[in-house]
């Protein structure tokens, strides 16, 4: 619905200055949509190649990976070519991806020590670009020029070479020239984003908006991410559609007509005539105006190149008029006009009845440069040793890269971070990095460790397993955290900061178990004989690595043997159950005693002082209640535990309640601590 799209727009514009150009991003992306249906533009395909970047598909000089985990090259971050990652749609850059200068770009040091042991001279030729960089960024086109013209002389196929020059010439006014290195480069990459914008960039700054817009819509139909066009279309169409731009030439009948509505979506510099000439019937409903008028300037078809190669003048009733006079495109010959093509390329389009756009130059066939910019790696140059983590020194598993540009196995990384925030290799602070908490595997490394060193990673994943195996095991080497009494079904949060204990909470978590066991202090053997399992419900991680772990009390233990792994307590246990009383005589008696030392609890409760009443309250939430059967439950009724965990008594004597199997024996146990007690409330 691109007509009440744009009606839409204008009318938005009409209504104030709020937001300016941004507010057209979704009229942009309508008309991009339109121009992708309509000429059946492909997205773009990059070079095919072990080494490639998400953003350009091209060679990835300078690999730098990004926190979501896919790698560019420096060039297309360094220039901010688009915000948002072209295959996950996360942000490229942690401040939003406003700008790189709040966040340093690194290069992956090993991606790029396998790039220049791989592809020598493909690295070869991204440092030359990065020189010709800085030099544009300085702006000496003169130098830059001699160097990409030297360059060119020694290896003519590097189409990116052709890109800085191009640019050379456009900061020397030598526009001709500039098209002619765009045109070669479109002949050669027809499906390449940037080099549409490029092309677009010149024409925009000769005063061929029309023709310009063309071209930008075109980089956006094959990626729609391309930042730098986008905001380019946004401009144009703000400088259009506002109203001060408004003119008096157009009249009703203009945008009314039959013949203007039903004009087809064409290609060339007539798809700114179908543009501007669909009624934009929204706009008159407001402020009264029943003639919308036309723009003068902008986007009024600019001149447009096709008109160049006329000898007559462009017609009057096309309503369309020039952005400048004398567009001006060479330094060299002021008051000349470009006379070749400018649109596109120099070649003429053909859409297919596929939808498919091809491109043919004049007087000859068409036809693809299917040669690869970098191919398949030798064998001899697969090491094996290239892929080992610096920690483990072992085979990369998860691999992840710092902001810093060092790549460590997830695992490795996490246990160095427990102990300090900051790089294992060049002690870089990692504070930021740790607190997103955001450890994104690097696809492309795990990608060439799954083609190249496949028989490698299966017995790594195998080793893997077996150590996540025995981690999960709930009888064998179960995890212990050796601080304080726990008890079935009640709540024990925890506040987790060493790093012995990070590594224990993320392991239970990893493996799935979500356990591991809780016992008190024991001046001789480290840890009690007895204690609870854990069951983790939900862990909030702080900015420094800290942790506050939700948990709540399962099962009792006895501990069998002890040990140690990786700095925390383990131990061989056997879980305890209470004994079941069958006779029915003794039953009842139980149940006599149950209520009343449930009773007993109650009453001492409620006589406590508010202040403390509330204070358990808010700890260990309410009592349970009373349970009809007393003996469904392995490890007795919940209120015992309850109690236990909030009388004020020492850790020794409620152990040994804690190791008992016998309900009877625990409920008298009970009743002793609350008779002492409820005599000291009465005095």
């Amino acid at each position: 619905r691109l007509k009440e799209a744009v009606g839409a727009s204008l009318a938005s514009l009409c209504l104030g200055p709020f937001g300016g150009a941004q507010r057209l991003g979704t009229l942009v992306d309508c008309l991009v949509l339109n121009y992708r249906l309509r000429q059946g533009a492909g997205r773009e395909r990059g070079a095919e190649g072990p080494l490639r970047c998400c953003g350009c598909g091209r060679f990835l000089g300078e690999p730098v990976t990004v926190p979501c985990g896919h790698t560019y090259c420096r060039r297309c971050l360094r220039r901010e070519l688009r915000a948002r990652c072209r295959r996950c749609r996360d942000w490229l850059l942690p401040a939003g991806g406003t700008s790189t200068a709040a966040a340093p770009l690194r290069t992956s040091v090993v991606l790029n020590r396998l790039a220049e042991k791989w592809f020598p001279g493909e690295c070869e030729r991204a440092r030359a670009g990065s020189r010709l960089e800085e030099l544009l960024a300085q702006g000496c086109f003169r130098e830059a020029l001699g160097a990409a013209d030297q360059a060119l002389r020694a290896d003519s196929s590097d189409l990116m070479l052709r890109i800085y020059r191009a640019e050379s010439y456009v900061g020397l006014q030598e526009y001709k020239t500039a098209i002619e290195d765009l045109n070669f480069v479109i002949s050669k990459m027809p499906n390449w984003p940037e080099v549409y914008f490029q092309k677009g960039k010149v024409l925009q700054g000769s005063g061929f908006v029309g023709d310009a817009l063309q071209l930008f819509l075109q980089c956006l139909a094959l990626d729609e991410d391309f930042l730098p066009a986008k905001l380019e279309v946004e401009k144009i169409l703000c400088d259009v559609l506002s109203p001060e731009k408004l003119g008096e030439s157009l009249k009703e009948f203009a945008w009314n007509s039959p013949h203007i509505r039903n004009k087809p979506f064409i290609l060339g510099s007539e798809v700114t005539t179908s543009y501007c000439n669909l009624q934009l019937s929204p706009l008159q409903s407001l402020g009264g105006s029943n003639v919308l008028e036309p723009v003068s300037g902008g986007l009024n078809r600019a001149q447009s190149a096709h008109a160049l190669n006329s000898t007559k003048e462009p017609a009057k009733e096309d309503g369309l008029k020039r952005v400048s006079s004398e567009p001006l495109l060479s330094g060299q010959g002021k008051g000349a006009l470009l006379k070749r093509k400018l649109s596109f390329s120099e070649q003429d389009t053909v859409v297919c009845e596929d939808g498919r756009n091809k491109h043919k130059k004049q007087g000859e066939s068409t036809k693809r440069d299917m040669t690869l910019a970098f191919g398949t790696i030798p064998g001899d140059l697969i090491d094996v040793s290239d892929f080992e983590c610096s920690l483990c020194m072992r085979l990369f598993f998860e691999p992840v890269t710092t902001p810093c540009g060092h790549t460590f196995c997830k695992g490795c990384l996490e246990r160095c971070l427990d102990h300090a925030p900051q790089c294992p290799l060049c002690k870089e602070s990692l504070k930021e990095y740790l607190a997103s908490r955001k450890y994104s595997i690097t696809e492309l490394l795990e990608e060439l460790i799954m083609k190249y060193l496949s028989d490698e990673l299966f017995e790594r994943k195998r080793i893997h397993a077996e150590e996540t195996a025995e981690y999960s095991n709930l009888t064998k080497n179960v995890p212990m955290f050796v601080c304080t009494m726990a008890y079935p079904t009640v709540p024990c949060p925890l506040h987790v900061f060493e790093p012995r204990y990070r590594l224990m909470i993320r392991r239970s978590m990893e493996t799935g178990t979500k356990q591991f066991g809780m016992c008190i202090s024991d001046s001789q053997n480290g840890f009690a004989d007895y204690g609870c399992m854990l069951q983790i419900r939900n862990v909030h991680f702080l900015p420094d690595g800290r942790s506050v772990v939700d948990t709540i009390g399962g099962k009792r233990f006895r501990v069998l043997r002890r040990g140690m792994k990786d700095g925390y307590c383990t131990a061989d246990i056997e879980y305890l159950e209470d004994v079941k009383v069958a006779d029915e005589e003794e039953l009842k008696k139980l149940r006599e005693l149950h209520n009343f030392v449930y009773n007993q609890a109650c009453s001492w409760f409620q006589n406590l002082r508010n202040k403390f009443r509330t204070q358990i309250l808010q700890h260990f939430g309410p009592m349970p209640d009373r349970e009809e059967n007393i003996q469904a439950m392995p490890n007795g009724p919940a209120w015992c535990w309850w109690l236990l965990a909030v009388l004020p008594v020492d850790p020794r004597y409620q152990l040994s309640v804690l190791s008992m199997m016998s309900l009877k024996d625990r409920l008298i146990k009970i009743q002793h601590i609350l008779t002492y007690f409820s005599r000291e409330q009465s005095k």
